[in-house]
């Protein structure tokens, strides 16, 4: 049970490290965002004729063209939606259908870098804001869908099926696009998560190899060193039983300065720093950050240490949530805690 403890904390704090750098690379770079409105380019204008569709097709696309080549989100505007409805294009102009849909529901959206900032979009929202859109034809969702066609815009296919399905019932063709629409949102998650565990696959490769945190070597350490297992036991279970085995190596003498020092720097904190820079926080004085560049190119190129390696990085792969809940299980720690 301790190593299957200690083994659990290491791959549960490893996957929160990727699991973060992962959230921060999709903030900092507005992903969700511009995964959601290179689907409404596709949808509402159609591919670019000379950089094609703008949703990536390839995982290459992910890292490098959507965060940092081609940007899809309309540039923010701080007006509310306009009373006055505006008026469809006469030709397909790039853009343009985007730019009516993002008018409508504007009134939601907040400046990032000057671009919108919307990564979700409801999807009664968007019936409400396409029922507008048909209100430039006065209503007449038929003569709407004609000036869709005329301008080559996707959206007239999927629009044109909801309506023969409403039979002319207006209200019948709201909800239709809404089932369609939240549909549509549903391939585009299923799509967006398969892209995310293709980032989340790279970056737990980047922290297995810049930790070089060898799992076989850590699983040695924590059932030959009774020492280890016991302050890597201590510091996940906590409570009063828990520091039991630690008591019984201090016996003699004042039993705090020794379970301090046993505690100071269990085993996890020994593999981790195995860094390529590692930190150090003193008793005292300032804490200091060292570089370990031979020492982690040596333990990286040592092929007995790959197996392990490998065996950490497929760890990583099952993701924080799967050793949260490994590591409740059997710590017994209810769900609401």
């Amino acid at each position: 049970m301790d190593l299957a403890l200690g083994l659990v904390v290491a791959f549960l704090l490893l996957s929160l490290l990727v699991s973060g750098l992962n959230e921060a690379f999709v903030r900092v770079l507005s992903i969700r965002s511009k995964f959601l409105w290179a689907y409404l380019r596709d949808t509402l204008d159609g591919a670019d004729k000379e950089s094609g569709a703008w949703l990536p097709a390839r995982v290459l696309d992910v890292f490098r063209v959507l965060p940092f080549v081609r940007d899809p989100r309309p540039a923010h505007r701080d007006e509310p939606a306009p009373a006055r409805l505006g008026e469809m294009p006469e030709a397909r102009t790039g853009d343009s259908m985007m730019n009516l849909l993002y008018e409508r529901v504007r009134e939601i959206d907040h400046a990032k870098r000057g671009r919108t900032s919307i990564a979700d979009i409801p999807p009664e929202r968007f019936a409400v804001a396409v029922m507008e859109l048909a209100a430039m034809e006065n209503g007449d969702i038929g003569e709407f869908l004609k000036k869709l066609r005329k301008i080559d815009s996707p959206l007239y296919g999927h629009l044109q099926g909801v309506w023969d399905s409403a039979q002319g019932d207006l209200d019948r063709f709201r909800k239709g696009v809404e089932s369609w629409f939240d549909g549509e949102m549903q391939r585009l998650s299923m799509l967006y998560r398969r892209y995310v565990k293709w980032v989340v696959a790279v970056l737990g490769l980047v922290v297995t190899l810049l930790f070089s945190m060898d799992g076989f070597e850590y699983a040695k350490t924590l059932l030959r060193d009774n020492a280890y297992r016991a302050s890597v036991t201590a510091v996940a279970e906590a409570g009063p039983d828990a520091y039991r085995e630690l008591r019984q190596q201090c016996t003699g003498g004042d039993p705090v300065p020794c379970v301090t020092e046993l505690l100071s720097e269990p085993a996890l904190v020994k593999m981790m720093g195995q860094a390529l820079v590692s930190v150090s926080i003193p008793a005292e004085g300032e804490p200091g950050v060292h570089a370990n560049l031979a020492a982690w190119w040596e333990r990286v190129s040592t092929p007995s240490h790959w197996p392990g390696f490998l065996l950490t990085y497929v760890a990583l792969l099952f993701g924080a949530p799967f050793w949260w809940d490994v590591f409740r299980r059997i710590t017994g720690i209810k769900s609401r805690r």
